[in-house]
């Protein structure tokens, strides 16, 4: 298979010699090359703060990709101006195969399949590897005019790539409020050099990290650094990061003054939807229905529209946006009918990430709405036309978001989801070659909704493929399923109904089977023998079933699973299995998960602790003939 090696903007061999230096495979050290794709040779980047108009970046850097999966390692978009770019390609002993010039790079539109409108620019080089291992060095020298954005240091950020040495420098002109923050530097063996405006990081030998199973996100783990000036530029806008509160109010009085109005037709629909209402969050949801079925979402990025939403009245009249210009456009449609609501940015990512409270910065990636309620706030996703009112789910949940004000900026934390349930409620009947069916029905609540709603936009066909492989059944056929949202209440309703042949094993007139034949949720993660990173349950989850089992006619139970109950730090699993009547046996169980964050050390017991549950979730119930 043919990959693309894209390289972006990379660096200047006519004004940066490169040292002579073994890049031959086999002069890296052993300890390296365990668990890596591809190896950063040396990376050596300096930045210049020139002037809050002006920061000039220049950087060295030589990878030695060992197989496909090693490609992403080489990635190193540049959307700013480049002055210059060269690279060079060696093979595995380490000699010297071609030289890319200028002329050899590409430059486009950085446009993504999410985007509809961009101006930014990107320069890359297209390289097919012929074979593996090979290694890339490549220099290059940039200009960006926008000193928001002064990238952060990681010594590495990715699974699977080691790191033989790294360096980074940045300096800045005197007074411009150069500003740093480290973060989790303890005992990870990288040196520093400090100056009167910048400083000098080096680190050597970081072996590759494996992805570790229920890991945090790297920035809450692996060390970096983040830089920044007080006073920054934006796309010919200065701006104001001296405080949360000062940077808030820049947002506001240069993002969103004046993209506001609404055309009169809209004014008057909206005045005429919400009708009497006086209750502001009645009137909100009304509004938030009217948003959802009138809009879509693209993503716009022009010039300082990475940040600035487009216009409420070109929303209204196209009927698309970002998550930007929906989040204003809900925001000018809720004042228009008499309710307050404020922009506020945040990170949206599955792996949760906070802003930083303690470094003032341009962050985030995402913008949401906050409706104020009492000492709190209701919080609206607006890019979904699906997404109950008042519902973030666990892209933007539990952490926290700039609010943005005209009188300044406030931090607050979005909503933390502690009942999310999934139950599941229903009955099977088994025959005596082995096979059951039954109906059930599935009921989520909470991020458990959110797991299950894409459910409801899939066909029949998609249905069926996915409910083998959520049950984990042979043979497993559905005869009817039915899926609904309730928006109003956030629920996920499934019935189903169905069966499978040869579900119990048949032996010496007995029938064997699993207990719990539905809803087997524990896996058991992998063990380390030396593990890296903390662990992390992200959310509360609860797990509840309540299955009636009908034995066949002329069978008695000879051995039912006791009872089980644990209590642990991680989380409780309580189960039950009584016999109702001479051919009803009656299941119940209940597995809460705790949301925690852990050390390192103490994953091997939280694997002890599913692995206790998954004996009980696999016991089974001995049928006799009578």
């Amino acid at each position: 298979m043919k990959f693309r090696l894209l390289l972006i903007a990379l660096y200047c061999c006519s004004s940066v010699r490169c040292q002579i230096v073994d890049y031959a495979v086999a002069s890296i050290p052993a300890e390296l090359l365990e668990h890596a794709n591809a190896v950063v040779r040396f990376d050596k980047t300096e930045t210049r703060i020139e002037s809050s108009e002006s920061v000039v970046r220049k950087r060295f850097r030589a990878v030695t990709v060992l197989n496909e999966y090693g490609l992403s390692g080489m990635q190193a978009y540049e959307g700013y101006r480049v002055k210059s770019i060269c690279a060079t390609l060696y093979d595995a002993n380490g000699r010297e195969i071609k030289k890319f010039k200028r002329k050899d790079f590409h430059e486009e539109s950085a446009t993504s399949g999410a985007s509809l409108i961009t101006d930014g620019r990107v320069t890359y080089l297209n390289y097919v590897p012929a074979s593996y291992p090979f290694t890339i060095v490549y220099q290059s020298e940039t200009e960006d005019a926008n000193s928001a954005f002064i990238n952060p240091w990681y010594p590495r950020n990715q699974n699977y790539i080691s790191v033989e040495r790294s360096e980074y420098i940045i300096d800045c002109t005197p007074n411009l409020g150069f500003k740093y923050k480290e973060y989790n530097y303890d005992g990870n063996g990288i040196s520093r050099e400090d100056r009167k405006d910048g400083l000098t990081y080096i680190v050597k030998s970081l072996p590759a990290l494996k992805k570790e199973a229920y890991a945090p996100s790297v920035s809450r783990y692996l060390p970096y650094t983040m830089f920044g000036i007080g006073k920054f530029n934006l796309e010919g806008v200065a701006g104001d990061a001296t405080s949360w509160e000062n940077f808030g109010a820049w947002a506001y009085n240069t993002l969103l003054v004046g993209t506001d109005e609404l055309p009169e037709a809209t004014v008057a629909k909206l005045k005429s939807l919400v009708g009497t209402e006086s209750d502001p969050l009645k009137k909100a949801r009304i509004v938030y229905q009217y948003m959802q079925n009138k809009t879509r979402y693209v993503s716009i990025q022009l010039g300082i529209g990475g940040w600035k939403p487009m216009k409420a009245k070109d929303v209204d009249r196209l009927g698309y946006g970002d998550c930007k210009a929906l989040t204003n456009y809900m925001r000018s449609m809720l004042a228009v009918v008499g309710v307050p609501s404020y922009y506020s940015i945040i990170y949206g990512d599955r792996d949760r990430e906070d802003l930083r409270e303690d470094f003032v910065s341009m962050q985030g990636n995402h913008i949401i709405l906050a409706i104020p309620q009492g000492d709190s706030y209701v919080w609206l996703e607006c890019t979904s036309q699906e997404t109950p009112f008042g519902f973030l789910g666990d892209f933007t949940d539990d952490r926290l978001s700039l609010i943005v004000k005209a009188d300044g900026g406030k931090l607050a934390r979005t909503e933390s989801y502690n009942n999310n349930i999934q139950k599941i409620t229903g009955n099977y009947r088994l025959d005596s070659a082995g096979g059951i069916n039954g109906q059930l029905e599935i009921r989520s609540l909470g991020l458990e909704f959110d797991k299950r709603s894409s459910l409801s936009s899939k066909s029949d066909d998609d249905l069926r493929t996915h409910y083998k492989e959520f049950f984990s059944l042979n043979n497993l056929k559905l005869d009817k399923v039915v899926v609904q949202a309730d928006k109003n209440n956030v629920e996920f309703a499934e019935t189903l109904t169905l069966s499978a042949e040869r579900y119990a094993d048949t032996k010496n007139d007995r029938l064997f089977f699993p207990v719990n034949a539905f809803n087997k949720i524990v896996s058991i993660p992998q063990r380390y023998r030396s593990r890296i990173s903390p662990f992390e349950i992200s959310h509360q989850e609860t797990y509840h079933d309540e299955i009636i089992i009908e034995i066949p006619e002329g069978y008695k139970v000879e051995a039912r699973p006791d009872g089980a109950k644990l209590e642990d730090k991680f989380g409780n699993y309580a189960s039950e299995i009584s016999q109702i009547d001479t051919n009803h046996v009656l299941f119940k169980r209940t597995l809460d998960l705790k949301k925690g964050y852990y050390a390192k050390e103490e994953y091997e017991n939280f694997r002890k602790f599913l692995e206790q549950v998954a004996r009980y979730e696999n016991a089974k119930i001995v049928l006799q003939k009578s």
